[in-house]
């Protein structure tokens, strides 16, 4: 028996099955088609998570401690929580070296270690108090026929903005205007995409869901 058949015989049919959020991603709402189901134990649960497009099945086996509340939602609200853990890492690494350390010993992989992730808080710091401040992106689709906005604003500084800046101040001189003008282009082009990925996944969604 597989994985998908199980599912069915557990749920017998699709009713068991609820379109909730996991959580708001960088492109909008991350929609999934959820499944509960309970286990022998009381404290132990089935969470089951099916993408909305292609079908595929990501199982979650849940523990809930005594006197904690066990709901549906909250667990969903769990599940989610494993997005910006893991696009914290990619972040990580990808920005800011902490994979890349060539160090053998404890004490200088951990010298490393602090170092990168000192970075990476300053940065996340700053673009979380900046973010009210720099945000300027149009309203978001209200439904799949809405026409893009002429002017799509600008994305809220991100932390690998605020690190280009910093990076940036301690490299060579550019010409006068060019990281500014690579800045607002970068936010620009990222607003207009977020907005047509938004408008997308709506009419999507819609049509699963109706």
């Amino acid at each position: 028996m597989t994985c998908a058949d199980a599912v069915k015989k557990l749920l017998k049919g699709s009713k068991g099955w609820d379109v909730r959020s996991a959580g708001t991603g960088s492109k909008g709402e991350r929609w999934y088609a959820w499944a509960w189901a309970g286990t022998a134990s009381p404290r132990h649960s089935l969470l089951v998570r099916r993408h909305l497009r292609t079908g595929e099945l990501a199982f979650h086996y849940c523990f809930v401690p005594d006197g904690q509340l066990a709901s549906k939602a909250r667990l969903i609200r769990a599940a989610g929580l494993r997005w910006p853990v893991e696009e914290s890492f990619e972040l990580g690494k990808g920005c800011f070296g902490l994979d890349q350390c060539q160090a053998r010993l404890y004490t200088a992989i951990l010298r490393h270690v602090v170092l990168v992730m000192a970075a990476l808080a300053v940065c996340a710091v700053t673009a979380a108090q900046l973010r009210d401040r720099t945000n300027a992106q149009a309203p978001p689709p209200a439904g799949p026929a809405d026409r893009p906005p002429a002017d799509p604003g600008l994305i809220p500084l991100t932390v690998r903005e605020v690190r280009r800046l910093l990076a940036g101040a301690l490299t060579l001189p550019k010409p006068p205007g060019h990281a500014a003008r690579w800045l607002h282009w970068r936010r620009r082009h990222q607003a207009r995409s977020r907005w047509f990925h938004q408008r997308a996944r709506l009419a999507r969604n819609y049509a699963l869901v109706n």
